[in-house]
């Protein structure tokens, strides 16, 4: 087991070596003391979001099921987005679920019967529609198919039975790899227009 006590009038480096703080520029003492006290600052501030997300999902859940009631209805689940606004329209509260989508290998299947559509279209007068269906299929800066695009195109009015079974091969090879639930905070300003109050520390204004 490695030992991590660092004895007294030593500080150990970023390789792991232990050296003595004599050796040790000031300047980067004086670093290694801000950086430690704007983390110690930082946790707190972590645990009071952390628990502040959670009670607020749980309170806006506990208040879905109080609506229900008042139509003799159980609801139950956390899905769905909601927007939830004060009486007097100053402020909102939005509470939105961001699905996580995935396709397996029958996406393939498809892009191999659309492709087929396309070597006989491009030799028509169809050439847009090509270009739309080509870079529906481009990949996003992660290396990954952009979801949003592939399923975009059973929105395409195409009769085509090839097109068709291409279309349903999508609609199966896509599956719910997970889902993540954000909460966003809104203030009416002066000319009516919501502006977010942002818990990210890089948009908090400077008061």
């Amino acid at each position: 087991m490695t030992d991590n006590t660092v004895p007294a009038g030593f500080r150990r480096n970023n390789q792991g070596h232990l050296v003595p703080e004599s050796q040790i520029r000031p300047i980067d003492l004086a670093r290694d003391a801000l950086v430690r006290e704007l983390i110690d600052k930082a946790k707190p501030l972590r645990k009071e979001l952390a628990t502040f997300r959670r009670c607020a999902f749980e309170d806006i859940e506990a208040l879905v099921q109080l609506s229900g009631e008042q139509y003799d209805v159980k609801l139950g689940g956390k899905k769905g987005n909601l927007t939830l606004t004060t009486y007097d329209g100053e402020f909102k509260v939005i509470r939105a679920i961001s699905e996580t989508l995935v396709f397996d290998e029958r996406l393939q299947a498809a892009k191999e019967l659309i492709d087929q559509c396309l070597r006989e279209w491009t030799a028509g007068a169809r050439p847009e529609v090509a270009v739309l269906v080509q870079d529906a299929f481009k990949v996003n800066n992660n290396g990954d198919i952009r979801t949003g695009s592939v399923l975009g195109l059973r929105r395409l009015d195409i009769q085509d039975e090839r097109w068709l079974r291409a279309m349903q091969a999508i609609s199966e090879a896509v599956s719910v790899m997970g889902s993540k639930t954000y909460l966003r905070l809104y203030q009416r300003d002066a000319r009516g227009a919501y502006q977010p109050i942002s818990l990210d520390i890089a948009a908090v204004d400077h008061e």
